[in-house]
């Protein structure tokens, strides 16, 4: 008998072992990941995906651009599939970083075999699964199977999948720190789940909250926008993701005491982050902040912001699967979702 939620529940917390596992894999070909950037020298470096991992083309394209300086973009294969003229330079060589967890989505496959055809530049795939055909198309092609999983609602392959591109900012930004870092995150990881799993179930479970707000700022709104989605895919709730300042223009007219707005709050924007936290607070809703300086989940990490934001990801995930959980659905089996899609 499968019990609810039991494959999410795992793959939530086995994120330390995945991330261990991919490190290892991204060791071995650091020289080749470095020399597909200088070899190139694209003029533009764009991540896409589809869903999740359009999300994680947000946030790696943020880290990247700040770690490198280089102009990086992050769009939908639909849009460089459909929308070519308004995706790509008109001159000049890209770099196309396509992610997807089952390496099998069709917008995302039509949008590299496009690119391909047309000659705009060099190819690097991230996927799951070495035997489906994303992990053949690229001039690099990086298998991380330890995010492989069972549930339809991406959380272990989307941390696995986003600590790569963690990786390949940090090789092409020439951040040895922030790539020797990344070592930490495991032990970090597990302590979090540690400390405070039972602290996001007893939130999840409060039913006064009917509308959740994630609110996260440069590297992070991607991350947001894909913890927003976690709250969709597993618990059917209203939830929407925002940067932070952004939410005072207007989405601030949503909260009331049935609110509670998630914080992905920055060590270096810290002061201006958490006065839109405050200011949410004053009007009723509920606080829960993420972060080295937060009030609600303290990362206490000692790591660089570039290398610890994915830690934001697992205690957030646990939020949308205890959610669903209190609601009696099944994280595992999203309504009307399937693992891959295919046109």
């Amino acid at each position: 008998m499968h019990l609810k939620g039991a494959y999410t529940h795992e793959e939530i917390l086995s994120q330390p072992e995945a991330w261990e596992a991919a490190l290892q894999v991204l060791a071995g070909l650091r020289q080749e990941i470095l020399a597909l950037y200088t070899g190139n020298q694209p003029e533009q470096i764009i991540f896409t995906g589809c869903g999740s991992t359009y999300y994680l083309s947000l946030a790696a394209a943020a880290l990247t651009q700040e770690l490198t300086g280089w102009t990086a973009r992050g769009l939908p294969g639909s849009e460089l599939w459909l929308y070519p003229s308004a995706s790509y330079p008109r001159t000049g060589r890209a770099l196309l970083v396509a992610v997807s967890r089952s390496g099998a989505t069709t917008e995302t496959l039509r949008a590299c075999q496009a690119f391909k055809d047309s000659g705009r530049g060099a190819l690097l795939t991230i996927s799951c699964y070495g035997d489906e055909p994303l992990a053949a198309l690229g001039d690099l092609n990086i298998v991380l199977p330890s995010g492989a999983e069972r549930s339809v609602a991406q959380t272990r392959a989307f941390s696995t999948l986003y600590l790569a591109t963690v990786a390949l900012a940090a090789i092409w930004g020439k951040q040895g720190q922030v790539y020797d870092q990344l070592a930490a995150l495991p032990l970090a990881c597990r302590r979090l789940l540690e400390r405070y799993a039972g602290q996001a179930r007893s939130l999840a479970q409060d039913p006064s909250y009917g509308r959740f707000y994630f609110l996260g700022s440069g590297p992070r709104y991607g991350l947001a926008c894909e913890l927003s989605l976690k709250m969709k895919e597993m618990s059917l709730s209203h939830s929407e993701p925002f940067h932070f300042m952004e939410f005072r223009h207007g989405p601030k007219s949503m909260v009331n005491p049935d609110t509670l707005v998630i914080g992905l709050v920055s060590e270096q924007n810290f002061s201006s982050e958490n006065k839109v936290l405050e200011e949410m607070q004053a009007m009723g809703a509920g606080i829960f902040s993420m972060g080295e300086m937060a009030s609600t989940v303290v990362f206490e990490a000692g790591l660089l912001e570039a290398a610890r934001n994915i830690l934001f990801l697992p205690i957030g995930q646990l939020l949308a699967f205890e959610r669903a959980i209190a609601k009696g659905l099944d994280p595992d089996l999203p309504e009307n979702l399937q693992a891959v899609i295919r046109l």
